[in-house]
């Protein structure tokens, strides 16, 4: 493997299982992406060459799913693509031609060696379009290239499948030899072709028959879809000659996409993203890269006023735009990288959607009615704020948001949507109904829930305690009336440290005044008692609590979600959705949670060396998962491998914020 971070040599891509494992992201700043895995298959419903956002930053649709090259030169036929049937069919093998895979910012770059040849195909967005460019140049050998790309379509909603037949068949226009569109009745938007001067598109108008997403299949889903041939796209390429194709599903004409232009501003782009954050991508590779990757998840909202805005899309290839997620990324995504002003609108974002005391956890793919279903997303809002605060001196919002600041608290005080409300005997914050689950552990399947934590949540009175905290040093610093909170906080930092301490573990309870009782189950939701600015317990006792979190739940990828030996203990993210859903929180490894983890650590020990030792070891998950960005999810059992979205906003973001401190 080569020592490049964003690198993939020969050895990796010519193994059939590496290279379908890994995987590329492209991304357009509105919620729209372009996917694949680097061998050239699609191995996932979700994998494409243009995913629109169609409702931006949501409404994703798969339109364009991918291209099949045939290449012609020096009396050699070559197929240099890739697809799974079944069974257990991999077809054509193209990836043996793979010379190399890497990426230029968020670019990948294809190299493909044809005899005495060299291809190379690009992939890259329009930022704030949905337009995909494909560009193939022949780079070196004396050779003629005869290329032919075979699209294919899907043109569907990106959490279907498409079966072909007669009545499902797309509309093809071709409009001239460059010129092309595709429409279908279960997409409100037609798919736009062009193609540079040099290349021709003609007539296919068939259906291809049964490819096998592998990922899916594994996850126990439907992985069995048909896709639409409507065009073949062909150019002959002598030396230094190169031919784009643009897909898009913008309005307008196509003429005017300058492929080299949008490249450019591509380019320009993240130059623009390293030397704000102030980093030398040949200084600090893994830093310039986990910026570039942080870039990926700011994506445009527009605002009920009609005013545009940003949010965070909390993962590729399925997530929306998530509350808590947002909350907890904003100061790796945003501030890490020196963008005040994007923290400060993602801050305005949810201070917009602020109802009965809580923002938004999720803004839904269908539809406009945010979800308001979490009783710590809105704690986090606290905390992005001081982190934006403390960057940027910026006392003039925190006066803006302080009547939703105080209006948070007295209605968590005195009760809210799902029964959140402070237990007057203790102070602390109950929560939850039953069949609800209200936590960042929120699995639910029908009626089950295998993570039920309704009571007093160990990590929802940290974030409550904190709020306060900061609640009040703003009204100080404002000089606002402090109201109930002196003796709001004087209640938590009396009771929590006798009720939440298990002397028998030598840590926190999880949950207490559960429907069960105190719930002694080994988590790492108890770091946040000691990680958040204003900790809860002594330090004789924050010491046991981090000794035994870095001993049962520390991994090379974040923290497990439960220890291993407890009864509910799963090693193993995968399989059926039950079996998934049951792991998802008892026992596989959060990426995230490095993050709240390393700052008890550096707090407590003030270990630098051990903090840095831990960071390293993401580095090389940036090229087991997803090339250059870092997986929402990994096995609790070595290896540790990646699971879930292959992208996550909040594993790059408590990465980022660390190796900003720690590996700058």
């Amino acid at each position: 493997m080569s020592q490049n971070i964003t690198e993939l040599d020969a050895s990796v891509l010519h193994d059939v299982d590496a290279s379908l494992q890994r995987e590329w992201l492209v991304t357009n700043g509105i919620g729209g992406y372009a996917s694949g895995a680097v061998a050239g298959a699609n191995t996932r419903r979700y994998h494409g060459l243009l995913v629109a956002a169609l409702s931006p930053p949501l409404g994703r649709a798969v339109l364009l799913a991918k291209v099949d090259e045939v290449v012609a030169c020096g009396g050699e036929s070559y197929e240099i693509g890739a697809n799974e049937f079944e069974p257990d069919v991999v077809h054509p093998q193209g990836f043996t031609t793979l010379e190399s895979v890497r990426l230029d910012g968020q670019v990948p770059i294809f190299r493909y060696r044809l005899g005495q040849n060299l291809l190379e195909k690009r992939i890259w967005m329009a930022h704030g379009r949905n337009t995909t460019y494909v560009a193939y140049t022949h780079v070196d050998g004396s050779d003629s290239l005869s290329l032919t790309l075979r699209l294919l379509t899907a043109m569907r909603d990106f959490h279907a499948l498409a079966r072909g037949s007669e009545d499902a068949r797309p509309t093809v226009s071709l409009q001239s030899t460059t010129s092309a569109s595709v429409a279908s009745q279960a997409v409100p938007v037609p798919l736009k072709l062009s193609c540079s001067k040099n290349g021709a598109f003609t007539r296919a108008e068939e259906w291809y028959w049964n490819f096998v997403y592998r990922v899916e299949r594994e996850r126990a889903l439907d992985c069995v879809e048909d896709l639409y041939h409507p065009l073949d796209c062909t150019a002959e390429l002598a030396p230094g000659e190169s031919l784009c194709l643009i897909a898009s599903a913008e309005p307008g004409s196509l003429v005017e996409s300058s492929p080299q232009r949008a490249l450019s501003a591509e380019q320009g782009r993240t130059k623009v993203l390293h030397a704000l954050a102030g980093i030398d991508p040949e200084a600090d590779p893994v830093g310039a890269q986990l910026v570039t990757a942080a870039d990926q998840f700011l994506v445009a909202r527009p605002l009920a006023d009609g005013a545009q805005s940003l949010t965070v899309i909390a993962g590729y290839p399925w997530f929306g735009d998530w509350g808590r997620d947002a909350m907890i990324s904003l100061p790796g995504l945003a501030l890490a990288a020196n963008r005040p002003e994007a923290a400060r609108d993602l801050l305005r974002t949810f201070a917009a959607y602020v109802s009965d005391g809580m923002i938004p956890n999720r803004f839904p793919d269908a539809g406009d009615t945010p979800e308001y279903n979490t009783v710590d997303a809105t704690l986090w809002y606290f905390q992005a704020l001081h982190a934006y605060v403390e960057a940027t001196r910026d006392y003039k919002l925190v006066r803006e948001l302080l009547p939703a600041l105080k209006g948070i608290v007295n209605y968590y005080y005195h009760g809210t949507r799902y029964n959140i409300h402070v237990d007057p005997s203790d102070g602390l914050v109950w929560a939850g109904e039953p069949g609800v689950q209200l936590t960042w552990m929120d699995v639910k399947l029908g009626d089950w829930l295998p993570t039920p934590r309704m009571g007093k949540p160990v990590e929802i009175q940290a974030l409550w305690h904190n709020a306060l905290r900061l609640l009040a040093q703003w009204c100080d610093k404002l000089g606002a009336p402090l109201d109930d909170i002196p003796q709001w906080l004087a209640a938590v930092e009396t009771h929590f440290p006798q009720r939440y301490w298990f002397e028998g573990g030598g840590y926190l309870y999880d949950v207490v005044d559960g429907p069960s009782g105190d719930d002694p189950a080994l988590r790492p939701n108890q770091i946040f008692a000691l990680s958040l600015p204003f900790p809860l317990l002594p330090e004789d006792k924050a010491l046991r609590v981090l000794d035994v979190v870095t001993s049962a739940l520390l991994t090379p990828a974040g923290l497990r979600s439960l220890a291993p030996g407890d009864p509910q203990y799963r090693g193993h993210y995968g399989g059926s959705l039950w079996d998934r859903e049951w792991s998802y929180h008892n026992g596989t490894v959060w990426g995230w949670l490095v993050g709240p983890y390393l700052d008890a650590l550096l707090r407590y020990r003030d270990d630098d060396a051990a903090a840095r030792e831990t960071l390293q070891g993401f580095v090389p998950h940036m090229q087991s998962g997803a090339l250059g960005t870092l997986s929402e999810v990994f096995d609790g059992d070595a290896p540790h491998a990646p699971r879930g979205c292959y992208a996550q906003a909040w594993s790059v973001a408590e990465v980022l914020r660390h190796w900003r401190k720690l590996c700058a």
